[in-house]
């Protein structure tokens, strides 16, 4: 944010200012998650719905973004106290683990598609509906079901018989009655806020990883120093938020849906 909108303040003011700033994007952000989070539990009832296990990546970018938190903390530390040396290091650090946050993001979600997992698009007689996963596209694919993903109905996973190729109900133990083609013709609609979610999600990565770029550059040219440490604070601000949402989405995504 440019200090030219804060000529005049004073100076406590005008950090007290850019700090809240952060918060209000922290709050709007949250509320639109909110807002997507209950649009899909609501429309999702009484669906049909794609259970992965999370891949490998993910796993790797929850454990970049911890530490870059970590060290995003250290750097605003040292800088604060004057031990630029030691701020270098650590704003080194965060920004190496920043970009990694950020590939192991994209090979992540590669992993996904790999499987026949996205987005996807289809024309129905309201407009353009947008989906997350196309059921019958992911059976007909090359993973295997059972192993790289499952079916399920209120959390339920669903029956396969792989001789047959046939999906039964979870209450159907003697797998009487098939319901693959009701199954692979249906379309969640909740699927289409797990794609705002997730895009949103992205959006945010890529505005975060500019952002930590800009003032890592700031940093080490010296604009970012011991007396002027407040464009870090709500850097900090915006990538310990970025991390939690992060994690509340991958958990939201893979184990509690």
């Amino acid at each position: 944010m440019s200090d030219r909108v804060f000529e005049g303040l004073d100076p406590e003011v005008r950090n007290r200012t850019k700090t809240m700033l952060m918060y209000f994007v922290v709050f709007a952000v949250t509320m639109l998650f909110a807002g997507f989070t209950s649009a899909y539990i609501v429309s999702n009832m009484g669906q049909y719905w794609v259970h992965v296990p999370a891949p490998s990546m993910f796993w790797v970018s929850n454990v970049m973004i911890a530490l870059s938190s970590a060290t995003l903390w250290w750097a605003t530390k040292a800088i604060g106290s004057g031990q630029t040396n030691m701020g270098y290091t650590a704003m080194a650090a965060t920004l190496v683990l920043g970009i990694g946050f950020t590939i192991t993001q994209a090979e992540g979600w590669r992993q996904l598609t790999d499987l026949g997992m996205g987005w996807d698009t289809s024309e129905t007689e309201q407009g353009t509906a947008f989906r997350w996963n196309n059921l019958a596209a992911l059976y007909e694919g090359s993973a295997e079901y059972g192993v790289d993903y499952d079916f399920r109905y209120d959390g339920q996973p669903l029956l396969h018989d792989a001789a047959r190729g046939e999906l039964y109900a979870s209450d159907d133990a003697l797998m009487v009655q098939p319901i693959t083609t009701k199954v692979l013709q249906s379309s969640n609609s909740g699927g289409g806020y797990i794609w705002a979610l997730v895009l949103t999600h992205i959006l945010h990565l890529v505005f975060g990883l500019i952002y930590l770029v800009v003032n890592g550059i700031r940093v080490f040219t010296g604009v970012i120093h011991q007396g002027d440490t407040v464009r870090l604070k709500a850097l900090g601000i915006y990538w310990h938020f970025l991390g939690l949402l992060w994690i509340y989405l991958f958990a939201f995504l893979f184990f509690l849906h």
